[in-house]
């Protein structure tokens, strides 16, 4: 199995770590780990591996789903990766809708064969026709990231309705990311719970502020989480002991968490929507916390941009052709918004003198 290197995480690698501040972080702010109770006991194996069989009932509930029909996984990545391992194979193919996180489209390349779909700028609108024609009979799984990363376009029910339609009548599966789908003011259903052909992954990571924990979970029909598990015994075993022990006190408090998280997402979303006016760019405004910004005049590239901008702002940003769109970048503004206002400042800084 040959894959390709995940470009984003190479351009964290080289720059993240030295850099001032991270204007490419794709979630809201972490949470500190003092508000929770830490003693998750002795740290050995989750048992049942999948998840504590009552926190996974607690998960399926919000899928209309039994317990058995959700396993727990290290992040939303490992949900996703075994998904793939359990739909795709040699003689399989996936469409993907695209842009979208590597992952979603680089494993089922990797396993299978794609086919990509993609969203149409300036406002990412997806045709449900091309999705259409892109099935074919020997297609699996169909795959949409909803809201989107990076562009924060967050597709209507009807669309999703129809994707699922579309999948269902073709004996596949539709498989959605959700991990920004709490973060909406009015998150739709989830599509594990749209029926038997849903899958749904998520993670508490994006929309609660917990990626430390690395603990996520996979929604959907049985065959599909019977298919995960046998698949988890040869990756992670167990999700974190400890990440489940806090996860599940997260959870609980959900709705407060939620509530102050939508609040600073909203209020940074403004101050990025100000500053892209300000130096006549143009996104789309995003749902979550992520937004894919057209390249200012005078750099070739998305990529040139943040390169000169983390070598002489100390900013990190997201190059656009992570994505597959070379003309522009991706800003996430997740972060606290004092620190969010200083890297805006910066990049003030940075066009003024390059104007």
């Amino acid at each position: 199995m040959n894959i390709e290197p995940f470009a984003l995480e190479r351009w964290f690698a080289r720059y993240e770590h030295e850099a001032d501040l991270m204007l490419a972080e794709s979630g809201i702010r972490s949470l500190d780990a003092s508000r929770f109770d830490l003693d998750a006991g002795e740290l050995g194996y989750v048992v049942p591996t999948d998840g504590d069989p009552d926190l996974r009932a607690r998960i399926a509930d919000r899928y209309d789903r039994s317990a058995e029909e959700v396993v727990c996984t290290c992040g939303a990545q490992e949900a996703n990766f075994l998904a793939f391992l359990a739909l795709v194979g040699e003689a399989d193919h996936a469409v993907v809708v695209t842009p979208t996180y590597q992952s979603l489209h680089a494993v089922p390349e990797a396993l299978g064969a794609v086919t990509r779909v993609d969203l149409e700028p300036p406002a990412w609108d997806l045709d449900p026709d091309a999705v259409a024609g892109a099935i074919r009979p020997e297609t699996s799984v169909v795959v949409v990231n909803n809201p989107n990363n990076p562009t924060g376009r967050y597709l209507d029910g009807e669309t999703v309705r129809a994707l699922y339609d579309l999948a269902a009548d073709a004996g596949a599966y539709l498989l959605c990311d959700e991990v920004y789908r709490l973060l909406a003011e009015e998150p739709l259903a989830p599509v594990a719970s749209m029926g038997e052909y849903g899958v749904s992954t998520t993670s508490v990571t994006k929309a609660h502020g917990l990626a430390g924990l690395r603990f996520g979970w996979l929604a959907g029909p049985s065959e599909v989480t019977s298919a995960a598990r046998n698949w988890k015994d040869y990756t992670t075993i167990s999700p974190p002991k400890f990440g489940q022990h806090v996860a599940r006190q997260a959870l609980a408090e959900e709705e407060e968490i939620l509530a102050r998280n939508r609040a600073l997402a909203a209020e940074n979303r403004d101050l990025v929507r100000s500053w892209v006016g300000r130096h006549d760019l143009s996104w789309h405004d995003p749902v979550g916390v992520n937004g894919f910004v057209t390249v200012p005049e005078g750099f070739a590239t998305g990529r040139s941009f943040c390169r000169r901008v983390v070598e002489e702002e100390s900013v990190v940003l997201a190059p656009g052709d992570a994505f597959g769109h070379p003309d522009r970048f991706r800003i996430g503004f997740g972060l606290p918004t004092g620190d969010l206002r200083t890297g805006l400042d910066r990049l003030d800084a940075f066009l003024d003198r390059h104007a």
